[in-house]
C-alpha cells in the first residue's frame, strides 16, 4: 500500500514538475508560438499523468469517465507534440488556419473516443470493457501524429546548422523513447485487456520532458534564464516580506498586552501591509541586481544596445568609419576579443574594417564561406562545428568564434566576425542578438556602399569635368586668338576698303555734279544708283569697324555738342531718293528749340540711318514712314514707325544680338549683315539711353531710343 501511494505521489510531483517546466519556458518569452506550443504539450502531459493517478484511486463506478478523459488527454499530447515539432522545425510561427487544419482531426478523434459506448461500454472488476475496433482507430491516429512529429523533425534536422541539429536530435530521442513506452503501456496492453501497468505510460512522457529540459540546459533549446531569474527574485522577495511580517507580528504580540492585541491587530496588519508595499520596489531592485550578477555575469540591456547601435548606424555614411564604429559597439557589448567586417564592394573588391588590431579575413577564406551551404541559416558558431570542418579550422586560425553572414535576397553582402569571448563564453542570447541585428547591418552597409559608389562616380565625373574644362579652356584660348586675328583682319580690311570707296564715291559725285561735262538723264540715274551703293558700302564698312572695335575694347564714344534735330533731318534727306525709288515717303516734322546735346555725332548718325534705312527696305510700297523726335519729360525720344513686315514674336528677344536677323527679314533682304541693330543698341547704351522696340508680325515695327536730357545737355545750350 505504501509503494502504491509512493508511486501516486511521485506521479503527481512529475505532473507538477512538467507543468512548471512548461510555464518556465513560456514565461521567458510569452509571445512566441514555439514556447506556447510546448506549454500546451506540457499541460496535456500533466493532465494525462493526473488522469492516470485518479484512475488508480477511484472505484469502478468513477473509473469509466476518468478513463475517457485519459484518452482525450493522450490525444492532446500527440496533437500538441506535432504542433511543437512543426514550430521547432520551421523556426518561426505558423498561421492559425494551418494550426486548425493540423490539430482538428486528432482532437475530433479524441473527443469521439470519449463518447459513451464508442470506446468503452463500462467497467467490471477494475477493468474497462472496450470496443477494440474504435480503440484501434484511436491508436492509429495517435501513432500517426507521433510518426508525423518524427518525420517533420527528421527532415528539418538534415537542413539546419549544427547547433539546431543537436537540439532536434534530443527532441527526436525523447519522442521515440516516450512513444515506445507510452504505446506499450497505454495502448497495446489495454487493447489486449491488461490495465495493471497503465500508470507507467505517463512516466514515458516525463522522460520526454526531461530530455527537452536537458537539451535546454546543455544545448540552449530554450533560453529560460530570464524566467528563472525573475522567479528566483520574486521568491526571495516573498520570503523576505513574509519574514519581516512574521517578525513584526511576533514583536508586536510580545510587547503588547493580551487585552490590546485584538484591538490593535487590524492596525498592525495595516501598518505591515503599508511597510511591505513600500519595501517591495527597493527589494525588487536589490534582488534583481543580485540575481543578474549571478546568472548574467556579463549582462547588458538589449534595448539600450539597440538604441546605441541605431545611433551608430545613422552617425556616418562613410563605409569604413561605419564598420569600425559598429565593430567597437558590438565588441564592447558582447565582450569579444575582436570584431571586424568583411564587405564585398560593388566594384568587385572588398573592404575589411573593425576594432583595433583585428585579424583580416583573406579573400580565399571569404570565398570558402560563400561556398558553405549553411551560411543562410544564421550565425556560424565555431564550437558547434565538427573538428574536421574546414570552416572551423579557418575560424581557429583567425581566432574567430562567431561569424554572422550578411545576406540580402540570397546574395552575400559580407560577413561580421567576432573573436573569442573575454567572459564566460557567448550565450544563446548573444547569438540571437546578432541574428536580430543582421538585417539592420545589411541595410546600413548597402546604403554606405551606394553612397560610396556615388562619391566615386562624382570624383570620376569631377576628373572628367576638369579634363573637359582644360580642353575647353585650350579651345577657348585658340578661339580667342582666332577671333582676335579675325578682328584684326576685319579692321585692316575695312580700312583698306574704305579708302578706295571714298575715292569712288568722290569721283561719282564729281561726275553727277557735271565737273567733267554734261551727262544724260540715263547716265545720271545709273551714277546715282552707284553713288547710293557706294554710300551703303561705306556705312557697312563702318559697322564692321565698330564691331571690331567693340571686340577689341577700342569702341569709344566721343561726345561733342550736337544738334540732334538737324542730324535727323540731314539723314532723312540723304535717304529721300532711296525712299522715293520705292514709292515711300518720310513723314517728319523737325522740332523747334530742341536742346543741344553732348553726343558722338558719327555714331548717332549711324543709329538714325540704320533705323530709317531698315524702315525703307521692310515697308510695303506706297506706305508712309513716320519719324518723330521730341522732348518727353526729362528725356528726348526718337522713333521710326513703319507698317512693314514686322518681327515674329518668337524671334524678338534675339533681334539685337550680333549677326542675328529675323527669318522674314532674311527673305525680304538676303544681303543684310545683322550688325546694324546690334551696334545701335551698343551706341544708345553707351550714351546712357534705352532702345525702343515694338513690333507685330505683318503689321509693322517701331524702332527708336530714349536719351536722358539731364546727363547729355550741353553746358552752352541756351535753349
Amino acid at each position: 500500500m505504501d509503494l502504491i501511494l509512493t508511486s501516486y505521489i511521485l506521479a503527481t510531483l512529475a505532473a507538477i514538475a512538467t507543468a512548471v517546466v512548461g510555464l518556465f519556458v513560456w514565461f521567458s518569452q510569452k509571445h512566441n508560438d514555439l514556447r506556447l506550443s510546448f506549454l500546451v504539450l506540457a499541460s496535456f502531459i500533466g493532465l494525462w499523468i493526473i488522469g492516470n493517478v485518479i484512475f488508480g484511486v477511484v472505484d469502478d463506478v468513477n473509473r469509466y469517465p476518468v478513463a475517457l478523459l485519459s484518452y482525450v488527454f493522450a490525444m492532446g499530447v500527440a496533437v500538441s507534440l506535432l504542433l511543437f515539432s512543426i514550430h521547432l522545425a520551421r523556426g518561426r510561427n505558423i498561421g492559425y488556419s494551418k494550426l486548425a487544419i493540423i490539430g482538428l482531426p486528432g482532437l475530433i478523434v479524441g473527443l469521439l473516443s470519449g463518447l459513451p459506448g464508442l470506446v468503452a461500454n463500462g467497467v467490471m472488476n477494475g477493468k474497462i470493457l472496450t470496443n477494440n475496433t474504435p480503440l484501434v482507430i484511436f491508436g492509429i491516429t495517435l501513432v500517426g501524429y507521433l510518426a508525423a512529429s518524427s518525420v517533420v523533425l527528421g527532415i528539418a534536422r538534415s537542413r539546419v546548422r549544427r547547433e539546431v541539429k543537436q537540439q532536434i536530435s534530443f527532441v527526436l530521442i525523447g519522442i521515440v523513447i516516450s512513444s515506445i513506452a507510452g504505446g506499450f503501456f497505454n495502448l497495446f496492453l489495454p487493447i489486449v485487456g491488461e490495465y495493471s501497468f497503465v500508470q507507467l505510460g505517463p512516466a514515458s512522457a516525463v522522460i520526454f520532458v526531461g530530455v527537452v529540459a536537458y537539451a535546454t540546459v546543455r544545448h540552449g533549446l530554450f533560453d529560460i534564464r530570464l524566467a528563472v531569474v525573475r522567479t528566483t527574485a520574486y521568491f526571495m522577495i516573498l520570503v523576505t516580506l513574509l519574514t519581516l511580517y512574521s517578525g513584526f507580528a511576533y514583536i508586536a504580540a510580545s510587547l503588547l498586552p493580551t487585552s490590546f492585541l485584538s484591538i490593535t491587530q487590524l492596525v498592525i496588519n495595516a501598518v505591515a501591509v503599508i511597510v511591505m508595499a513600500l519595501l517591495f520596489q527597493p527589494l525588487k531592485r536589490f534582488f534583481d541586481r543580485v540575481t543578474n550578477r549571478f546568472f548574467y555575469k556579463d549582462s547588458y540591456i538589449i534595448d539600450d544596445f539597440f538604441a546605441r547601435l541605431n545611433r551608430t548606424l545613422t552617425s556616418t555614411t562613410d563605409l569604413r568609419g561605419l564598420l569600425e564604429r559598429v565593430s567597437d559597439e558590438v565588441s564592447q557589448t558582447l565582450k569579444s576579443e575582436q570584431a571586424f567586417f568583411y564587405i564585398n564592394t560593388l566594384d568587385g573588391h572588398y573592404v575589411s574594417a573593425g576594432t583595433a588590431k583585428h585579424r583580416h579575413l583573406p579573400r580565399g577564406d571569404a570565398i570558402s564561406l560563400d561556398m558553405a551551404s549553411d551560411i543562410h541559416y544564421g550565425v556560424i558558431v565555431r564550437s558547434l562545428l565538427s573538428n574536421d570542418n574546414p570552416i572551423r579550422r579557418m575560424m581557429i586560425s583567425h581566432r574567430i568564434e562567431l561569424i554572422l553572414p550578411l545576406v540580402k535576397a540570397d546574395t552575400v553582402v559580407g560577413y561580421f566576425c567576432l573573436g573569442d569571448s573575454l567572459g564566460s563564453g557567448f550565450t544563446r542570447r548573444d547569438i540571437k542578438l546578432l541574428g536580430t541585428i543582421a538585417d539592420e547591418l545589411v541595410i546600413a552597409v548597402q546604403n554606405a556602399l551606394s553612397i560610396q559608389e556615388v562619391k566615386s562616380l562624382n570624383e570620376t565625373l569631377q576628373q572628367r569635368i576638369n579634363e573637359a574644362t582644360k580642353e575647353l579652356r585650350a579651345s577657348n584660348a585658340q578661339l580667342q586668338r582666332l577671333d582676335k586675328a579675325k578682328d584684326e583682319f576685319v579692321s585692316m580690311a575695312s580700312h583698306q576698303l574704305r579708302t578706295p570707296l571714298t575715292s569712288v564715291k568722290g569721283y561719282i559725285s564729281m561726275v553727277l555734279e557735271g565737273d567733267v561735262g554734261k551727262i544724260t538723264e540715263a547716265q545720271a540715274h545709273l551714277l546715282t544708283e552707284a553713288f547710293t551703293s557706294s554710300e551703303r558700302m561705306v556705312h557697312l564698312i563702318n559697322d564692321f569697324l565698330n564691331v571690331s572695335r567693340l571686340q577689341t575694347g577700342k569702341f569709344l564714344i566721343d561726345k561733342r555738342p550736337v544738334d540732334l534735330a538737324r542730324i535727323v533731318e540731314q539723314e532723312l534727306e540723304g535717304l529721300e531718293s532711296n525712299a522715293r525709288s520705292r514709292n515711300l515717303k518720310f513723314k517728319y516734322k523737325s522740332p523747334k528749340g530742341f536742346p543741344i546735346l553732348n553726343l558722338d555725332e558719327g555714331k548717332m548718325r549711324q543709329v538714325i540711318m540704320n533705323f530709317a534705312d531698315n524702315a525703307i527696305y521692310y515697308s510695303g510700297e506706297g506706305t508712309e514712314i513716320k519719324v518723330s523726335l521730341e522732348v518727353d519729360g526729362e528725356n528726348c525720344k526718337f522713333t521710326v514707325k513703319d507698317s512693314g513686315i514686322g518681327v515674329p514674336l518668337a524671334e524678338q528677344a534675339q533681334l539685337f544680338s550680333k549677326f542675328y536677323r529675323a527669318s522674314n527679314a532674311r527673305k525680304q533682304r538676303p544681303d543684310g549683315t545683322g550688325v546694324g541693330l546690334f551696334l545701335a543698341k551698343k551706341v544708345i547704351t553707351a550714351h546712357g539711353g534705352e532702345v525702343i522696340f515694338e513690333s507685330a508680325e505683318g503689321k509693322g515695327s517701331t524702332f527708336g531710343f530714349i536719351l536722358p536730357l539731364g546727363a547729355l545737355r550741353a553746358a552752352d545750350d541756351t535753349n
